[in-house]
């Protein structure tokens, strides 16, 4: 196999500095399976810049800086990834005395109509009382899209149960 003047750099540059790069790496996540991974997408990314970066003063700085910005990364998934299990699981069946079966089922029934995105913070917020940050954290999303899809959620809710409510008041009227 022939390599040009750069794939052959780059290609010394790798078996110098690949498991220096998977030290680091593991050294940073605590992670011994990550490592190689985290060093190895790393180099891909090197690899692309390689043009630029075999000019530079100093490449393995930069490859440095790319293994801990991957494991910065990887490390905020997973504590995004234990919150969202921990809210999970931390919130326990409330007891409540005889609840109203029929609007239980109608609830559920509207939440079931709503897109995923819209459930889950109208529950969140409402039902598990999450504050907005929380119900964010929890869904891995921002704040205002939180805010926009409680309040879309919401008046979607009263429209499909609000029209069901005053169907039934009016119902009720005719039969007195």
């Amino acid at each position: 196999m022939v390599l040009d003047d750069a794939s052959a750099e780059f290609h010394e540059f790798f078996e110098r500095h690949y498991a220096e790069l998977a030290r680091l790496a593991h050294l940073l996540t605590g992670e011994s399976d990550a490592a190689d991974d985290l060093a190895a997408d790393a180099l891909i990314a090197l690899w692309q810049r390689w043009d630029r970066l075999r000019q530079a003063d100093h490449p393995l700085a930069y490859a440095r800086g790319v293994v801990a910005n991957l494991a910065r990364g990887r490390i905020r998934s997973a504590v995004r990834e234990r919150r969202r299990v921990a809210l999970f699981w931390s919130r326990g069946p409330e007891k409540v005395d005889g609840p109203d079966m029929a609007a239980v089922l109608d609830v559920r029934a509207a939440l079931a109509r709503l897109p995923f995105r819209k459930r889950a913070c109208v529950v969140l917020r409402h039902a598990f009382d999450l504050s907005e940050k929380d119900t964010a954290v929890a869904l891995g999303v921002s704040v205002g899209t939180v805010k926009s899809q409680t309040s879309k959620g919401m008046a979607e809710l009263e429209r499909i149960l609000g029209a069901r409510a005053a169907g039934e008041l009016v119902a009720g009227r005719r039969k007195r």
